[in-house]
């Protein structure tokens, strides 16, 4: 009985993923809300509880996002009601999701360390010739 429990948890994750991206593009209307994106919904066994992992775009203006989604939760989640049709809707809590900003820092590190092996390889050979 547990494993088909976490499927359908599974299932309500992602149902509820696509529903809330075309809700927060659509319906939610705040200056605060920068450009975002949803990375990830998990769902607690009980259905209960929804933690949602939002990329924000514009890093400046990832803490205003994420208050202008938890302002909008409530909304939100009576929406997902009406458009997902299931008896108990999660609550809803908002989580920034910095990976992309860290995958952007990670990348120019590597940049910057690249073009600087490559600046010592110069070096090196024009001394040993």
């Amino acid at each position: 009985m547990a494993p088909r429990e976490f499927k359908r948890s599974e299932r309500v994750a992602g149902q509820m993923r696509r529903e809330l991206a075309t809700l927060i593009q659509r319906e939610v209307d705040d200056p605060e809300l920068g450009f975002v994106s949803l990375s990830d919904v998990e769902v607690t066994r009980d259905l209960a509880h929804a933690k949602v992992y939002v990329t924000v775009f514009e890093a400046d203006k990832a803490a205003d996002s994420i208050k202008a989604l938890k302002r909008a939760a409530g909304f939100l989640r009576m929406r997902l009601g009406q458009e997902m049709r299931i008896r108990a809707v999660p609550e809803l809590h908002f989580h920034h999701d910095a990976s992309v900003e860290t995958g952007i820092a990670m990348d120019a590190l590597i940049d910057r360390a690249v073009s600087s092996d490559g600046r010592d390889d110069a070096a090196g050979e024009g001394e040993e010739e």
